[in-house]
């Protein structure tokens, strides 16, 4: 009696699984050589299905409760024993017991830049990136076309075949869009929904759902982020001529704040204060001048030529002539000075300009030579 209590101990009569891992998909649930008791309790758990194979035949599917394994209640298990008439002793069958809860927060994205044409930027690279879930909604098909004979089956033996489905329905997908890149941001939801719509039914073919699929970015490559954030400065600043204004008046704020500078700086400031000046007053007064629907008097003055200048490395101006006199007289220009004015093809030395004869004067004849004998 001793030797068969202990053969009957050895006999499996209790039959669960309690997940330890958050990844493991399929379980096989197995002790070296032994026997399921007939009339063994079996437990499957809420997010659990149990699977009983035979002679790798896929028997009996239980779905969550608790049972107490008979005949009756594992009929095709029972007619591939062939116990028509019922059957008590102990049997072999391999039990797995599949994870149907939602495997949440996988990544995907794309390997490589996707080439496409932008109906602005012309051909364009972008890269993406989501998460989906997914569950095993057929534990049947999901054990027999993908799992195998694993003992232990984890979302990372899944997870890359997954994800190249996901890649390439979402290019496919982007492409038929054409959808401007500008735009993309505010089509996510239309881009997750067509794409899981695709994917769903390629899934099913595994005994898998796609729960949910999001796309949480599309992105472009550097050097192209970096030439649209140039554009949209460009945009943003608006008028040059009026920024180009704008940087002179910083240009001359620097200036005259700098101690370094002394008298020759404050001198250079108050100058290009008067320039600046003079030109939004011939501004005002040309546009005085268009809006008067009957000359009042007579047209006005030429407005004199105004030069930019290069001051301290930096683009100054523009000035009129009597402002580089007093410019000339501080030191702060001369005829090395660049210069440039429109209709110029390039900037050119301040003493190259024909124009700047009046702002340095003419120079003398050199001296004759001495008469001999004087």
């Amino acid at each position: 009696m001793g030797l068969l209590n202990k053969l009957k101990n050895e006999f499996i009569d209790i039959i669960d699984w309690l997940d330890p891992t958050n990844d493991t998909i399929v379980h096989r649930f197995e002790r070296f050589q032994n026997e399921i008791k007939m009339g063994a309790k079996l437990t499957v758990r809420e997010s659990q299905v149990a699977v009983f194979i035979n002679e790798g035949q896929i028997a009996d599917v239980y779905q969550p409760g608790m049972y107490t394994l008979q005949t009756e209640n594992m009929p095709i298990l029972s007619t591939l024993k062939g116990w028509k008439y019922g059957f008590n002793s102990p049997f072999k069958a391999e039990v797995y017991f599949v994870n149907t809860k939602k495997f949440l927060d996988n990544k995907w994205g794309t390997p490589n830049p996707v080439m496409l044409r932008d109906p602005e930027f012309g051909p364009i690279r972008i890269r993406a990136f989501g998460v989906y879930e997914f569950r095993v909604v057929d534990a049947a098909k999901f054990i027999k076309d993908v799992v195998g004979t694993d003992a232990d089956f984890t979302t990372e033996q899944v997870t890359n075949q997954l994800r190249n489905i996901i890649v390439t329905r979402f290019t496919d997908a982007v492409g038929e869009a054409k959808i401007p890149v500008l735009d993309m941001a505010s089509n996510y939801n239309e881009f997750s929904a067509k794409v899981a719509g695709v994917i769903i039914e390629e899934y099913r073919e595994y005994g898998l759902d796609m729960t949910k699929f999001l796309v949480s970015n599309i992105s472009l490559p550097p050097n192209v982020e970096e030439a649209l954030d140039k554009r949209s400065s460009m945009g943003i600043i608006g008028n040059m001529n009026q920024y180009t204004q704008f940087q002179a008046a910083n240009a001359m704020e620097a200036a005259a704040t700098n101690p370094g500078g002394g008298g020759a700086s404050e001198g250079m400031g108050l100058g290009m204060g008067m320039a600046m000046a003079g030109t939004m007053m011939n501004s005002m007064n040309q546009s005085m001048n268009q809006n008067q629907q009957q000359p009042q008097g007579p047209p006005p003055m030429p407005q004199a030529v105004s030069f930019f200048a290069v001051i301290n490395g930096a683009q100054a101006g523009p000035f009129d002539a009597n402002v580089l006199k007093q410019m000339v007289g501080m030191g702060t220009f001369t005829k090395e000075t660049l210069v440039w004015k429109q209709g110029m093809a390039n900037w050119m030395p301040a003493g190259q300009v024909p124009e700047m004869v009046q702002v340095f004067g003419a120079a003398p004849p050199p001296l004759p030579p001495p008469t001999p004998g004087m």
